[in-house]
């Protein structure tokens, strides 16, 4: 018959206990889980049964957690250390860019002085490359004509010139006053219409904001705070 001693198991349960309740240190999160295992590992020796002590296996195979714990701690250290230097590098560069114009996906495009710039992202290759613009009244005013275009992003600069049809009470060609329009792209292969194809508005990058949640934005006085990757072209 085995006598099991209710003192020394008590005593056992209260060092498992305070261990798994002890109050976290300011220390390294790796260095804390390696402790804790090892406080916990020394406690179930010192008090295990003498009769039933534990199996060399078992031990070994908690070394072998611990190991596998210790190294995903480690790496998940590194890869945020890396994460807060990439961001660090990402803002110097976003920095760079205030004050520059940009290309971001849109379909506006702000006629100033008879001038505006906009452009196109094409996913493959066009036969032929229109951009059909409107007024604030959805009226088509203009069509830029862009003619074949290969795969890639092209940058465009229109003039303010309306189509030829866009006459005034007169019967005169009537010029386009300066403000906000839209445009969409038609591009066709073979006959056929592209669904690649984007439109890109212009903007100008105003200031950079950077925190812990969001990384790096841009801020953008037409588009609003976009990301580095949404930036297609800087002008």
């Amino acid at each position: 018959m085995t006598t099991v001693n209710t003192n020394s198991t008590a005593t056992a349960v209260n060092d498992l206990m305070s261990t798994m309740n002890a109050k976290p240190k300011e220390v390294d999160s790796v260095q804390a889980d390696t402790d804790k295992f090892m406080t916990l590992l020394v406690t179930q020796l010192k008090n295990q049964d003498p009769l039933n002590p534990l199996d060399n296996a078992q031990v070994t195979s908690q070394l072998a957690q611990l190991s596998t714990v210790t190294g995903v701690n480690k790496l998940n250290a590194t890869l945020e250390t890396l994460k807060s230097s990439y961001q660090s590098s990402e803002a110097m560069q976003a920095t760079g860019l205030i004050g520059h114009g940009v290309l971001v996906e849109g379909s506006d495009v702000q006629l100033s002085g008879g001038k505006a710039i906009l452009g196109v992202e094409l996913a493959t290759p066009a036969d032929k490359v229109q951009l059909v613009v409107t007024d604030a009244t959805g009226k088509e005013v203009a069509t830029i004509d862009m003619g074949p275009q290969e795969a890639g992003i092209v940058p465009v600069a229109w003039d303010g010139v309306p189509n030829p049809d866009n006459l005034g009470a007169d019967g005169k060609p009537l010029a386009l006053a300066d403000g906000k329009y839209s445009f969409k792209v038609v591009a066709t292969r073979a006959g056929e219409e592209l669904d690649d194809a984007k439109g890109l508005a212009f903007d100008s990058v105003a200031s950079v904001t950077t925190n812990s949640k969001d990384g790096v934005k841009l801020n953008l006085p037409g588009k609003g705070a976009v990301a580095m990757s949404d930036i297609k072209q800087v002008l």
